[in-house]
């Protein structure tokens, strides 16, 4: 009967490596999750697109502290970055590339909602960047939620943090993406951080304790004779 985990020499569970099929649910739920969050990025983006105007009053939505506020932003989060639109999203390109090959690797569901919902962000803002105006690469991003003023936004940025909190939590908790808790290795290495004791350690120790013994009663025995 096989068992999920293993113990290893030091007496850690080793957990077991992740298997094709399990690593293909949860590359193909990434890519469903990355869907959806585009799909509602872009749903809302149109809708606030045609019932929403630029310049126009704002729309509460809990008072001043969330309103609906259309705007076209040729730069990155809080209108950083407005005159570099190309190498932005030469970044975001990067981005998406790295979030890809990060996916092949996954295997972890938390690292599966955290990639999806990273991934479906990016890709979201980077549809506007493509294929908004003024222009190819330089296209500006649609914001249309308002936080009591202090910046705009949209779904993939709401989506984008999420994924960034969820990254930290999992990074903290030692979690990597392959699923494995990397930290249990480290909290139960040895000296040598390899988490194996050394061979003959413990035994080269006794011997020295024992050759000590050996000394001392020898001494004794010499102390005796001289006595007598």
């Amino acid at each position: 009967m096989s068992t999920s985990a293993e113990s290893s020499p030091a007496g850690a569970p080793v957990q077991a490596a992740v298997t094709p099929a399990r690593r293909r649910s949860l590359v193909a739920a990434t890519g469903v999750l990355a869907a959806v969050v585009l799909a509602a990025d872009q749903l809302t983006k149109w809708w606030a697109e045609s019932a929403l105007t630029v310049g126009g009053d704002p729309v509460p939505v809990l008072g001043e502290l969330l309103q609906l506020r259309l705007i076209y932003n040729p730069g990155a989060a809080l209108s950083i970055a407005t005159g570099m639109t190309w190498l932005l999203t030469i970044i975001v390109v990067v981005v998406v590339v790295v979030i890809v090959r990060m996916i092949g690797r996954i295997g972890s569901r938390g690292w599966a909602v955290a990639l999806g919902l990273l991934l479906g962000g990016a890709v979201g803002n980077l549809v506007d960047r493509l294929a908004r105006e003024p222009g190819f690469a330089r296209g500006y991003v649609v914001d249309f939620i308002d936080y009591a003023g202090f910046f705009v936004g949209n779904v993939a940025d709401i989506a984008i943090v999420a994924a960034a909190v969820l990254i930290g939590v999992l990074s903290l908790v030692g979690i990597g993406v392959d699923g494995r808790r990397h930290a249990d290795g480290e909290a139960t290495s040895g000296g040598d951080g390899t988490g194996v004791e050394q061979p003959g350690a413990s035994d080269d120790g006794a011997s020295d304790d024992g050759a000590a013994d050996d000394r001392t009663d020898a001494a004794g025995d010499a102390g005796d004779g001289t006595a007598r």
